[in-house]
């Protein structure tokens, strides 16, 4: 793997795309935010993001300097799909409100290294946000994402367990993007079925930009 064959993906509500289209995606606390935003993660664990900071030390532990990031200041994205946030979603739990049933729920793929080149500041890590085991980093490491995210992790089937409590850390990598996503620099979209499907072409999106693929869902 190198960088510039790494993607990036961001899960929504099928409702939110329109919006996606004209708007891009938006920081929630964005100008062009979307009014009618339909919510379908964990509201407890986005809420928590507000205040949680991290370090971003570059994997040098002992830079008692390294500066500090709040990560509710990022608009996150993951190296992969069915991640288990995703189970969560679906079936509902925590602090999910109520299940999203598979065929309303989207993929939005992107380029790592467009991204990268379209924003003033962006971050990732090599594991869970939240979890204090996980190492952050800048931008004058982003040569070495590709080596630093563990892909085997990422693609795993299976994480369940406390034997494997590092695999499903490493799995949940992110990207984190400070400023909005520009609408061109979604390439894909990845939904769950042929309804979804009509319905993203509905919506104007190329049907060549759109795959259909039920294993990256519950």
């Amino acid at each position: 793997m190198v960088l510039k064959d790494v993607n990036l993906y961001r899960m929504t509500h099928i409702d939110n795309i329109p919006h996606i289209l004209q708007y891009g995606i938006t920081h929630r606390k964005s100008p062009n935010a979307n009014p009618n935003f339909v919510a379908i993660g964990d509201i407890s664990l986005i809420n928590s993001r507000d205040q949680k900071q991290v370090t971003v030390d570059n994997g040098d532990f002992l830079n008692l300097e390294a500066p500090s990031i709040t990560l509710g200041h990022f608009i996150p994205f993951y190296f992969g799909v069915k991640m288990p946030m995703l189970y969560v979603i679906q079936n509902g739990g925590n602090f999910v409100p109520e299940p999203t049933p598979p065929e309303k729920i989207v993929y939005m793929a992107c380029s790592a290294i467009q991204i990268i080149r379209q924003q003033n500041m962006c971050y990732f890590c090599d594991g869970h946000a939240t979890d204090n085991l996980t190492t952050f980093y800048d931008t004058t490491k982003v040569n070495d994402l590709a080596k630093i995210v563990d892909w085997d992790a990422v693609k795993a089937s299976y994480w369940g367990g406390q034997e494997n409590l590092n695999i499903k850390r490493k799995k949940q990598a992110e990207f984190l993007a400070a400023d909005d996503i520009a609408p061109n620099l979604i390439f894909g979209f990845v939904c769950y079925n042929d309804a979804g499907k009509n319905t993203l072409v509905e919506y104007g999106i190329k049907e060549e930009q759109i795959k259909i693929i039920p294993t990256a869902f519950y």
